[in-house]
């Protein structure tokens, strides 16, 4: 029988693995109160100080894992949106969730000194 790494029996590793860059939850978040599609310069934008590389490289992820879907519409030069799945949608509960958490904490953490 073959050993499970803790990853793969603990769901919050799995959790982690997936959601563990700092601009994952952002992204999602953003394009989830957008409430509409999004092209890549308004996210840019909208996420400043993110790099056009590193937004590109976790729109991708994202779009991997089904929690967005990127349209590209075929006009000269082509336009590209993105908006949130409604599996990436299940996440706004969460996302708020963790907001307030932070918010009704954050002065006892240890990381603000």
């Amino acid at each position: 029988m073959a050993e499970l790494h803790y990853e793969e029996n603990c769901a919050i590793m799995r959790f982690v693995g997936i959601f563990s860059g700092k601009w994952v939850l952002p992204i999602i978040y953003h394009l989830i109160q957008a409430q509409q599609a999004v092209r890549f310069s308004q996210l840019q934008k909208a996420l400043a100080p993110i790099t056009q590389k590193e937004l590109s490289k976790q729109l991708k992820l994202l779009e991997e894992h089904l929690l967005i879907q990127k349209t590209i519409y075929p006009e000269v030069p082509p336009r590209v949106e993105y908006a949130v799945t409604s599996l990436g949608r299940s996440l706004e509960n969460s996302i708020q969730a963790l907001a307030q958490w932070m918010e009704d904490y954050e002065k006892q953490l240890n990381y603000l000194k």
